[in-house]
């Protein structure tokens, strides 16, 4: 107990800073940033429980369903074609980023093309330690660097930059209408309470990718899809969601256990701004090709993350469903068709490499 408290304090102090210094999504990044900095610089053992990550995601995933419309799902389903390309072009530019990599960094390409693709850490993680030539320390340090440098700069471009410089921008005082609005909307009972534990249930047991963020975001939306009430989530129970989340990445997130992270560090970090940079232009094609905005495409393309995506695009009053649908058909997409081909690809061809033959 004396542990967890400790975490809550320092991930607490971190969030209130974020929050102090107007930094986006201040309080999933301060608690983050606070306890990796704490456990690295204090060397202190932080614990966090992962029922209140998953949790988090729950409430995220329901607010995220709640803003689907039906005319959300037909321009996705038109979009179709251009959500897969999207997505081929992110994976070819991950693995020319791998490549250069693999190179600088002196490690196998086994490593920096798992390291490099945007898949989501645990995956890419579990999938190192099934493919000939990966290490995977050097996985998850490259996805924790490639994410933290999206998911930093991602909400900082869009608040500041995309955000404030849109046409027909919602005022200021607009987030004080959005503060309360919850109020007009039936109260976020225990029913509703039900119904997300529910979906995250059948969530796990189908064997989604993040279970407990997509069940709940699944449900929410047939439910508006149905006409049925769907309560909004009380903005101090948004904070305390994004808090948990925060709080988890932060303590399982070690920079210190690699022993060359020094030379890793800049190529992953580099490899993190490229794909922001790369999302930024295919963004604007997109903005000209569909009836949606610069800013809604960005957050679509920036492969961040469909949490920390949705949430800065509810502070920014972008499209959330068109992100989240972007989002998941990424996720999807690399999870499931992906990884197969790279077990194959890198299997057949790491003998190349050397050092990596063991036969």
């Amino acid at each position: 107990m004396r542990r967890l408290l400790e975490t809550g304090l320092v991930t607490g102090a971190g969030g209130l800073l974020f929050t102090l210094l107007h930094i986006p999504l201040s309080w999933m990044l301060g608690p983050m940033a606070a306890a990796m900095l704490w456990g690295e610089l204090a060397k202190r053992t932080l614990r966090w429980p992962i029922g209140l990550r998953n949790a988090g995601l729950a409430v995220l995933g329901y607010m995220m369903g709640i803003t689907f419309t039906k005319e959300t799902g037909h321009q996705i389903v038109v979009q179709l074609p251009t959500m897969l390309t999207v997505t081929v072009l992110t994976v070819a530019f991950s693995l020319a980023t791998a490549w250069l990599t693999a190179r600088k960094a002196e490690i196998t390409m086994a490593s920096s093309v798992i390291g490099s693709i945007p898949g989501g850490l645990s995956q890419m993680v579990v999938l190192s330690e099934e493919v000939r030539g990966a290490e995977g320390t050097q996985v998850a340090f490259m996805q924790t660097i490639r994410l933290m440098a999206v998911i930093f700069i991602v909400p900082f471009v869009a608040v500041h930059g995309l955000a404030a410089s849109a046409d027909g921008a919602v005022p200021a005082s607009a987030a004080a209408n959005a503060y309360t609005a919850w109020l007009a909307h039936p109260a976020f009972s225990a029913g509703v309470v039900a119904a997300i534990a529910a979906s995250c249930w059948v969530a796990v047991k189908l064997r989604f990718p993040t279970p407990y963020m997509l069940g709940p975001l699944v449900a929410a939306a047939l439910l508006v899809v149905l006409g049925e009430p769907a309560p909004h989530v009380p903005p101090l129970l948004i904070i305390a969601a994004q808090w948990a989340i925060g709080a988890y990445m932060g303590v399982t997130t070690r920079l210190g256990s690699l022993a060359n992270w020094k030379k890793l560090l800049p190529y992953s970090a580099l490899s993190g701004i490229g794909v922001v940079l790369f999302s930024l232009a295919i963004a604007y094609v997109l903005s000209l090709l569909h009836p949606i905005t610069f800013l809604t495409a960005f957050l679509s393309t920036a492969p961040g993350g469909m949490t920390e995506m949705g949430v800065t695009a509810a502070i920014t009053h972008a499209d959330i469903t068109m992100i989240v649908a972007y989002q998941m058909f990424r996720i999807l997409f690399i999870l499931f068709l992906v990884p197969p081909v790279l077990k194959w690809g890198l299997n057949r061809f790491g003998r190349m490499e050397p050092g990596t033959d063991k036969a």
